[in-house]
């Protein structure tokens, strides 16, 4: 037994990903996602037991919410198999070769970090990637990106250019609002955030709460018709960001 299959059976409410969505997890890599964050992580965890203590079946139930740190306000139903299962595939799409210096923070390198780095043309932003440490990153940056590993990613946040775009896609929904928290303060281009409508419901209370307007912030990011696969979410929100920049250069 070499790998565990992470299957969604089921889903309630707001979740990442759809149920049929697949996960490939080995000792020492994973292949496809499960929507990330904190209910990936606990999956992958729950799966490398199983393959330590030699188990071939599980079933989870996990609810998407305070206990794992998330405000999706759903439940995620898992199955774990060591039977094959297929795995997602996202057809490349193209996007329009610009040309720009405008500075754009990816504040994540998680699935969805790693794929709006793969699919941005190469001259389109000047990227800036941030993540808590240096070991989420890939071993493989794009010369064309400086990242920036950083334990408090909100205080580095509150030194970022105003002239900046930013894409908020971390492990910790703490982190994502204490991001647009420190973006709304210090100001910026835009704030794209990651997350369901209830996310952003939610987010937008908080925020408030704290004497900030949330109205400025794009949440979901992407274009839901294109799906939920981090290469379909990277399409959805480099496209609207390109458009927008080169709007604003014509203009």
């Amino acid at each position: 037994m070499t790998a565990i299959f992470v299957e969604i059976t089921a889903t309630r409410g707001s979740a990442p990903r759809d149920a049929g969505t697949v996960m490939k997890v080995t000792a020492d890599s994973i292949d496809g996602t499960i929507g990330g964050g904190a209910l990936e992580h606990q999956a992958i965890a729950h799966a490398r037991k199983m393959l330590a203590n030699g188990r071939l079946e599980d079933t989870q139930t996990v609810p998407l919410g305070p206990g794992l740190g998330q405000c999706c306000g759903g439940a995620v139903s898992l199955r774990y198999t060591t039977s094959p299962r297929p795995l997602d595939a996202a057809t490349p799409l193209p996007l329009p070769n610009v040309q720009s210096d405008t500075p754009l923070w990816l504040w994540g390198a998680g699935h969805v970090g790693r794929a709006v780095v793969a699919a941005c043309p190469p001259r389109a932003f000047a990227i800036t990637w941030i993540d808590s440490a240096r070991d989420r990153f890939p071993n493989h940056v794009p010369p064309r990106v400086a990242i920036a590993p950083t334990a408090d990613m909100p205080r580095l946040a509150a030194h970022a250019p105003q002239n900046a775009h930013h894409l908020i896609f971390t492990y910790s929904h703490d982190i994502d609002l204490a991001l647009c928290a420190a973006l709304l303060k210090r100001g910026a281009e835009s704030v794209g955030l990651i997350g369901s409508d209830t996310k952003k419901s939610r987010f937008s209370r908080r925020l408030r709460d704290m004497g900030l307007d949330p109205s400025g912030i794009i949440c979901p990011i992407g274009d839901k018709s294109l799906g939920k696969l981090p290469a379909q979410i990277a399409h959805g929100a480099l496209i609207s960001l390109i458009a927008r920049t080169q709007t604003k250069v014509s203009a």
